[in-house]
This record gives C-alpha cells, sequence and structure tokens, in this order.
C-alpha cells in the first residue's frame, strides 16, 4: 500500500468478537477503529459486524442509533463484511429469529441461527473455496447459521460437503457463517480490504 493512506475500517463494537477482527484488519496494515456511533460512519471505507449474539447485537444497534444509519450507508456503497452473527445482521431475512429481532437486510439471503445447535456442537473443517485459493478454507463455527436461501445476485462462495452454504458476496457486501479471526485465516480480510480498496 505504498503511497496510499491505510483503508479506515470500523468494526461493530457493540457486543461480540470484535477485537478479534481489530487484531486480525491491523495486521494486514488497515486502520481499524471501534464503531460504536452513527456520527463515526462518515470517516470509514468499510464495516465488520462481528460474532457473537445476533439478538443483543440487533437490540443494541437500534438502542445506540446505529442500525438504521449504517444500513442506508451499506446500501449506498459502504463496503461490508460480517461473521456468524454478523451474517444474521446482514442478512434480508432470518428463519427463526426471536420475536421483535430486525437485521440490516442488505444481504439478499435467508439465514437460520444456530443450525448446528449450541455452543457445544462447535466444530471446525476444512472447505474448498475456490475464489479464495488453492488451499481449503479452515472453518471454525460456533453456534453458526446457514444461509437457507439466496437471490441470483449472491454469489456462493463456500458450502459444506453437505451443500449448506456457508459464505456467501453480494455487491459490497461479504458475509462467513464461521469465523475465520479465529483460526487466524486471513484470506476473508484481505478479500474485503480488496473490495474496500476497489469501491
Amino acid at each position: 500500500m505504498a503511497g496510499k493512506a491505510a483503508p479506515r475500517i470500523g468494526v461493530l463494537a457493540l457486543q461480540g468478537d470484535f477485537r478479534e477482527h481489530i487484531a486480525s484488519l491491523t495486521e494486514l496494515g488497515a486502520d481499524v477503529v471501534p464503531l460504536r456511533r452513527a456520527e463515526e460512519l462518515g470517516a470509514l471505507d468499510g464495516v465488520v459486524i462481528p460474532g457473537g449474539e445476533s439478538s443483543v447485537m440487533d437490540k443494541l444497534s437500534r438502542t445506540f442509533g446505529i442500525a438504521e444509519p449504517l444500513a442506508d450507508a451499506i446500501r449506498g456503497g459502504l463496503p461490508a463484511y460480517g461473521t456468524c452473527a454478523g451474517m444474521i445482521m446482514l442478512s434480508a431475512r432470518i428463519t427463526d429469529g426471536i420475536a421483535g429481532q430486525h437485521t440490516l437486510g442488505v444481504l439478499d439471503t435467508t439465514v437460520r441461527r444456530n443450525a448446528f445447535g449450541n455452543q457445544n456442537d462447535s466444530f471446525e473443517t476444512d472447505i474448498p473455496m475456490p475464489e479464495l485459493g488453492e488451499d481449503p478454507v479452515h472453518a471454525v463455527f460456533i453456534r453458526a447459521p446457514v444461509v437457507e436461501e439466496h437471490g441470483t445476485d449472491v454469489r456462493v462462495l463456500g458450502a459444506l460437503a453437505d451443500g449448506q452454504v456457508v459464505a456467501v458476496q453480494q455487491g459490497n457486501v461479504l458475509a462467513s457463517a464461521f469465523h475465520p479471526e479465529v483460526a487466524g485465516e486471513d484470506r476473508f480480510h484481505r478479500r474485503f480490504l480488496d473490495m474496500v480498496r476497489s469501491a
């Protein structure tokens, strides 16, 4: 990135594993800040929504008044990447959300929360994702969602052996059901930063 300022990335820091994303992106040379208020959005080149508890994240984002401005910014072209709960937050539809749960509605997907069970059913696996390179992606699933349906504009980047979709991209929005930031897998963050630079 010689001669160019580092991209300024905001990681939504209301709840969840935002610190791990901040560390991953900082290691890749980005200028990373915690994002908590709507007025901070204007200074950002991209935004990451971390894993955590999607219903809590939804409530807090509305309480802090950032949900609607964030959705508007992403619809307006701000690159976004969501992992696990972040994927749920970005999605247009949830099949089993709790009563009153909202999403940002910027990704044309239907997701199911906790698709693999509870915390005890967490697992790791390697998933071939040719668009991210020759080596499979090591994916850590913790109370993870899956994409049950998606629109024609949504590109599937990765699926489990049984066909369940776990990584997608639609324009300026990237999402994974798993946690690359926990596995030390940086290719999703690299792809996201490439999206930011070409936005």
